[in-house]
């Protein structure tokens, strides 16, 4: 950019308007605009824009939210703000071209050639050569030829009986600097083309206003909608397989404006390839585009940056969602001691009333509702749990290597190897009561390896920025958590729990021992009684705190001494599991199945199921679904856009290009020679004296400058520091 804004004058009397236009047009004003939409830039990139309100609030909590909010920071390249200052920055290098560049092209196309022999002798880089012999019409000849050859262009012109040779090279650097300045602004120019300014005209003008309920897209009355002729949009458009849309949604702050496209996408399948980390690797679609005027269908496939553009209208893969798989599940209650299992279908994104079998009950239920958000047919997680291999001691032993690799190498490195595996489908999903209150639940279809044991892994959290809770469901030897749900369905049966506690006693103690048997099976019964959150006096307590190992811990410290609870704990805990495990035949018994004997695999069995049944107390559902089997059916996510501002950001990019370059690597030079005859007096000849000039004098221009000097030289056939003629080869440059 040009230091001064002096090459145009001004004529205008009004000193305020002169100063506002000065200001305008000067360069500290226009690269202070730049900074500030740098700045502006940085923010709109580090921070995600066009996100929910929610999904802000979540992160920088209500305060920040809302100032953030405020200063259009979500929306940082549509702000008003933003178009306030990229409108004075393209009007401050408008003016700055406008003021200077008459100027640079007088000055570029100037040969210069009002210069005297004084001037030149004070030229910095000059030399003076004496012809003794031959004509000026001969030397000028020759010094023409000798700048062609060098690139220079030239003019000669006749003065004060004196010849002037004036050339010139490299004058388009001068244009570099208008191109270069011109291209910023054209580059500004297309990025409000693109902007939201249209969009925002169309609102105040034709009274468009963004709509904020979830109506069917074709209920949408004309007001909330931009017809097919508008000129600049960027939307989004959701297209299921199999399903089409012609409607793109565009975001705005205060809801949704629905753009009409001029033709439909239909996808036809969606293709989804993954990385062994569970990263998509590839996601494509495969579309088929259909005119709304011709009827024609026109087949595309979109990739990630491979778009599909038809009608001015640019169509990326933007991301992909569930498009509505359909889930077939069994419901589990996790309340009450004789419900059974029921089936459920469900469909992601719908919503399904949790209605129970004719005769059946279970607490809880009654006004929940279930509402299908999400649908994952792989999973990839780090099963590690970190451990290396440990002798007998459990000490782990660790080679010299492997010592070095945990200490270098990157600063995120884990020390823990890392076991990445497909845990298989899972479903998420959340269950709102009558108050309309929701919990949100994320279930494995498949039971997952952990430390040694099959487990299912139910989350649960209560809020979406939570991380999800699991309840860990031990599988049976089947692969099934069928024997998990008879045990807990057993410990709400005070009927199979007495008779567990009685058993308990009777291969506990001798029958001999009768009184101690007895005060065995009664400790067993209250254990028992206890943990399944049965006991009367837990009324009134927190689901928490009604059963599980909260409740037998709350029963210890109210009844039994400090010094006495540690030994007690441990006492009530080993009758937990072995009244447990009675309890477990007794409900296999009863449902039809054989007895089990007892071994380390079993055994393994009851602890993770004690476990399982305590932390269910905290698991806040009446049902667990389970699911059985799915029909995926994937969703693609398009960004859909008409940007007629990239042609004009792309020409504004290429003359940045030449600006730059030309700048940069095209050296404007001056050649002068100013040629006089020698009286006779002094023996005839020709004085010759070369002067050089650039705008930027560098180490380069200096040796350039040298080598001119002596190509002059040998073509006048004078040698620099020779007698005689010679003393005109005498250079006085210092």
């Amino acid at each position: 950019m040009s230091v001064t804004t002096q090459g145009l004058q001004l004529n205008i009397r009004q000193r305020a308007v002169r100063s506002t236009i000065e200001l305008l047009s000067s360069m500290r004003f226009a690269i202070a605009l730049l900074v500030v939409l740098s700045i502006a830039s940085i923010i709109g990139t580090v921070l995600t824009q066009d996100d929910p309100y929610p999904n802000y609030v979540n992160q920088f909590g209500p305060f920040w939210a809302d100032i953030f909010r405020a200063l259009s920071l979500y929306t940082v390249y549509s702000a008003w703000w933003f178009m306030t200052i990229l409108g004075f920055l393209v009007v401050s290098i408008s003016l700055c071209v406008i003021r200077n560049a008459p100027k640079m092209i007088a000055d570029a196309k100037s040969w210069k050639d009002k210069v005297r022999e004084g001037s030149l002798r004070a030229f910095h880089h000059k030399g003076e050569f004496v012809l003794e012999g031959g004509s000026r019409a001969q030397t000028t000849a020759t010094l023409g030829k000798l700048a062609q050859r060098l690139g220079y262009k030239f003019v000669t012109r006749e003065t004060e009986g004196a010849t002037l040779i004036a050339a010139k090279r490299g004058a388009l650097a001068k244009i570099g600097y208008i191109f270069a300045h011109v291209a910023i602004v054209v580059i500004c120019i297309g990025g409000l083309l693109d902007s939201n300014l249209p969009i925002k005209f169309q609102m105040w003008l034709f009274n468009k206003t963004p709509v904020q309920s979830n109506a069917v897209i074709n209920d949408i009355p004309p007001e909330h909608r931009l017809s097919t002729a508008n000129p600049t949009f960027r939307g989004y458009a959701w297209v299921p397989e199999g399903q089409y849309v012609s409607t793109a949604i565009l975001n705005q702050p205060n809801g949704s404006l629905i753009q009409d496209l001029p033709f439909s996408i239909q996808l036809n399948k969606f293709i989804v390839d993954y990385y062994s980390t569970g990263m998509p690797k590839l996601f494509a679609s495969d579309i088929v585009v259909i005119d709304h005027k011709t009827g024609k269908r026109i087949p595309a496939r979109i990739e990630v940056n491979e778009p599909f553009e038809y009608d001015g209208v640019s169509i990326y893969q933007s991301s992909f969602q569930d498009g509505g798989s359909q889930m077939h599940m069994t419901a589990w209650p996790m309340a009450g001691a004789s419900a059974k299992s029921f089936p459920l279908d469900g469909t992601i994104g719908n919503s399904e009333k949790l209605a129970l079998p004719a005769g059946q009950s279970v607490p809880g239920v009654d006004g929940q509702t279930i509402e299908f958000a999400d649908f994952r047919a792989i999973n990839v997680e780090n099963i590690s749990n970190g451990s290396g291999q440990t002798d007998a001691r459990g000490v782990a032993h660790q080679t010299l290597k492997e010592a070095f690799d945990e200490r270098l190498g990157s600063g995120a490195k884990s020390a823990k190897p890392l076991d990445l595996h497909n845990v298989g489908p899972s479903v998420q999903y959340k269950v709102r009561d009558k108050d309309g209150q929701a919990r949100e639940y994320n279930n494995y279809m498949l039971p997952v390896d952990v430390n040694g044991a099959r487990i299912f892994l139910a989350g649960m959290r209560e809020n979406p920025d939570e991380p999800f809770r699991y309840l860990r469901i031990p599988a049976d030897s089947g692969g099934t958590m069928k024997e998990w749900m008879l045990l807990r369905a057993a410990f709400e049966d005070p009927a199979l729990r007495e008779q567990a506690a009685q058993r308990f006693a009777a291969r506990s103690v001798p029958d001999a021992n009768r009184e101690l048997q007895q005060h065995l099976q009664e400790s067993a019964s209250r254990v028992l009684t206890l943990f399944a959150g049965a006991d009367a006096s837990a009324q009134g307590t927190s689901q928490a705190q009604k059963g599980g190992f909260q409740a037998v811990a709350i029963f210890i410290d109210k009844s039994v001494p400090k010094d006495q609870q540690e030994k007690a704990a441990g006492l009530l805990l080993r009758m937990l599991e072995g009244a447990t495990w009675d309890l477990w035949q007794l409900a296999r018994t009863q449902a039809g199945e054989p007895v089990l004997k007892p071994d380390a695999q079993s055994a393994r069995f009851v602890q993770d199921s004690i476990n399982a049944v305590s932390d269910s107390f905290l698991y806040g559902s009446p049902v667990y679904l389970q699911l059985d089997s799915f029909k995926q059916v994937q969703a693609s996510v398009f960004q859909v856009t008409r940007a007629p501002g990239k042609k004009v950001v792309y020409l504004g990019s290429l003359l940045l290009v030449i600006g730059i370059f030309s700048m940069f690597y095209v050296r404007e030079r001056r050649l002068w020679f100013w040629l006089k005859d020698r009286s006779e007096a002094n023996g005839g000849g020709v004085d010759v004296i070369m002067a050089m000039s650039t705008a930027r004098r560098t180490l380069d221009f200096e040796k350039e400058f040298a080598r001119t000097r002596e190509a002059v030289s040998r073509a006048l056939g004078v040698k620099p520091g020779a007698t005689g003629a010679g003393s005109g080869g005498t250079d006085r440059t210092p």
